[in-house]
């Protein structure tokens, strides 16, 4: 190649706001909206969806809400077994323990 050739190409590659790569980089995905779970009627599958709460700890929420009447507040999540206070700051804002709204 030439010096011009050469100089033509540079030209480009500075001039060319976005490359493909740099293009496909600043599409960032769109998160989907994370489900809210209410304690007091959630399955242990939809519970076990919540980041950090496996499939026997969903169960063990469950468990002690059948035992012990329905949650109160979202933050009685922490009694169950295998949910401390950072797991319980994870999911806090998944959770709800609001009655349904009931039609009319």
């Amino acid at each position: 190649m030439n010096r011009s050739a050469l100089a033509l190409v540079a030209a480009l590659v500075c001039f060319t706001p976005w490359s493909a790569e740099a293009q496909r980089a600043s599409k960032a995905p769109v998160a989907a909206p994370a489900e809210v779970i209410n304690l007091n009627t959630g399955t242990a599958a939809q519970i076990a969806s919540l980041p950090g709460i496996g499939l026997k700890t969903a169960e063990l929420v469950v468990q002690y809400r059948e035992k012990n009447g329905p949650y109160k507040k979202i933050e009685e999540i922490m009694n169950v077994r295998g949910i401390g206070e950072k797991s319980f700051l994870r999911i806090k804002d998944r959770l709800t323990v609001a009655q349904p709204k009931s039609e009319k």
